[in-house]
């Protein structure tokens, strides 16, 4: 099995390790598309770095609906080469490269009106459906049916009888997309890049026009750090044109920020066995199977404040409440809401005024010789971002560079997940746990796993739930900080798990409990482990408090109450 560890010890020699010598591609930002773009140098065999100035994900690519999906609304807008990239894109995530992490979920399209719209809806499934099989990987996936209204509400009888003629059921797939990412590094450095977060670009290393490196700073050390390279690549998403302004040139696009927010709400409040899409004014909003809740979403407006920690308003909560309401039996209140999390879409800017009319389509540019900038796209896509990202690299380096191999190399943990999922009833056995628990670690570790059990044999205690979120073991925590390269107690509650959405408390009765698990491994002390327990308090305070204020401007300026990092 192969595997990597992104431990403390690893992070200070990946960081010395990048100065030391000159790299073939340093990759800067560690979303999905930097860390897909790190995968895909370092499988070519290219020296390969990859520096975040936060965590990884820690911007859009944790904060997504947490789907990978074809884009069925932008057949309607008949940009059919955009679908039939993402539904391969789909395929090969499901079959092939992740399907310890990617999973198939249903979805209840409500039918308004008689004859004509499911006849129009109809038909748009239905090329859906055949451009995921024509491209020979969407066998994966059950077709689409259709379904009369008593149907249609005995599989969602939340729904009001009068919200609906009919129905149409398709099928797409979701991922835990900050875990999706955190693997992605972890293969990248299987496959020999070396990767460090927190580790901030402060500016670029220049031979007159030719960008050579960049200076990093070691934001949790101190140290500064120049890590030159033969080609670099800005793959920071939302703040594309502020790395770019560190060039100092305009460049040949622009990123705007458009800001969609989601709610997390328990299982039991919105009774269906299926997920539900509904058309609304501006876009579509989805109610989506999360464990033991729902997601609905999304909102698609602009943002020009603070890009690190979106703000989701008192008015945002209330426009997709009113929303989903609209259909639903028995509507959600404030009170149903456990969590709510707001991230912003990198798209190209130019298209169109509204951020909803803004391309998903990605682009690359080579602004200057020795830097590549890849923005735009979707989640879905990445593997193919950083693949034109990556080509694009190639044509500054005065060498012969293999094609891209990702297409068939899998993540870490997806080969032999079958074969463990099939044998988790003895798994359990052998572990003493219960099948349930063995279920929800392949699920989220793939074969990698075991890893995670070896913890628990050495440690039975490590068995044990962490307190006041029942759904994690204690030892995932340990894991998270010994081979995932947490750092701070926000990485683990809000990234590595999903405690800080999935809890009415929002992970503040569980804070203690794993800032002292993580604390042997980082080295933390007793101050240590209160000044992160409070960080993260204050931080849950702010994000309330913004979310009891009534437009952007004033939630922003509550969420920034919070100081952004932990204090070593």
């Amino acid at each position: 099995m192969r595997t990597a560890i992104l431990g403390p010890a690893q992070r200070v020699e990946s960081l010395a390790s990048m100065a030391e010598r000159e790299l073939d591609v340093l990759v800067v930002g560690a979303g999905v598309v930097g860390a897909g773009t790190a995968l895909d140098a370092a499988t070519r065999g290219l020296s390969t770095g990859l520096v975040e100035a936060r965590d990884w994900a820690s911007g859009t690519s944790s904060r997504s609906s947490k789907l990978i999906h074809g884009g069925l609304r932008y057949l309607e807008m008949l940009d059919f080469a955009l679908v039939r990239e993402a539904l391969k894109e789909r395929g090969l995530l499901l079959e092939r490269l992740a399907p310890h992490l990617v999973k198939p979920v249903p979805f209840l399209y409500p039918l308004q009106h008689k004859g004509w719209e499911r006849l129009y809806a109809g038909s748009g499934v239905a090329m859906y459906d055949a451009m995921s099989m024509a491209r020979g990987h969407g066998r994966g996936l059950p077709m689409h049916r259709h379904l009369t209204r008593s149907h249609a509400l005995r599989v969602a009888p939340c729904l009001k009888k009068g919200a609906l003629v009919g129905a149409l059921q398709y099928y797409d797939a979701q991922m835990d997309d900050a875990r999706y990412v955190a693997t992605l590094v972890r293969t990248a450095v299987a496959y020999g890049a070396k990767a460090a977060n927190r580790a901030r670009v402060t500016g670029f290393l220049r031979e007159g026009e030719r960008v050579v490196g960049a200076k990093v700073q070691d934001v949790e050390g101190g140290g500064e750090y120049e890590i030159r390279a033969k080609q670099v690549v800005n793959a920071t998403g939302v703040w594309t044109d502020d790395t770019q302004g560190m060039v100092g040139e305009r460049g040949q696009f622009h990123v705007r920020a458009s800001k969609g927010i989601h709610l997390v709400v328990p299982r039991d409040r919105i009774h269906s066995t299926t997920g539900l899409i509904l058309r609304t004014e501006k876009s579509v909003l989805f109610v989506i199977p999360w464990g033991r809740h729902w997601i609905v979403g999304t909102t698609d407006t602009e943002w020009d404040l603070d890009k690190a920690h979106p703000a989701a308003s008192s008015a945002d909560i209330d426009y997709l409440l009113e929303h989903v309401n609209s259909v639903l039996a028995v509507p959600l209140t404030r009170d149903d809401v456990q969590g709510v999390y707001a991230g912003l879409r990198p798209l190209l800017a130019g298209e169109s005024d509204a951020t909803s009319k803004l391309s998903r389509e990605h682009t690359v540019a080579h602004p200057v010789p020795g830097l590549v900038v890849v923005a735009g796209g979707k989640y879905t896509t990445y593997r193919v971002m950083a693949k034109d990202a990556v080509d694009a690299a190639v044509h500054g380096l005065d060498m012969r560079v293999a094609e891209c191999v990702t297409e068939d190399v899998p993540l870490l943990g997806a080969e032999g997940y079958r074969a463990l999922w099939n044998a988790r009833a003895r798994i359990a056995a052998r572990t003493g746990l219960h099948v349930v628990r063995v279920e929800h670690l392949l699920n989220r570790y793939g074969t990698l796993a075991e890893e995670v059990l070896a913890l628990i044999a050495e440690n039975p205690s490590l068995g044990e739930p962490l307190v006041a979120a029942d759904d994690y073991l204690r030892a995932e925590i340990v894991y998270a900080a010994s081979h995932e390269g947490a750092r701070h107690l926000d990485d683990v509650l809000t990234r590595r798990t999903r405690i800080s959405i999935e809890t009415f408390d929002r992970g503040t009765r569980s804070a203690r409990d794993a800032a002292q698990l993580m604390a042997p491994v980082l080295g933390w002390d007793k101050d240590q482990i209160e000044r992160e327990v409070q960080h993260y308090e204050k931080r849950v305070e702010a994000e309330r408090e913004s979310q009891r204020q009534p437009d952007d401007l004033t939630a922003d300026a509550a969420r920034l109450g919070a100081p952004d990092i932990v204090p070593l």
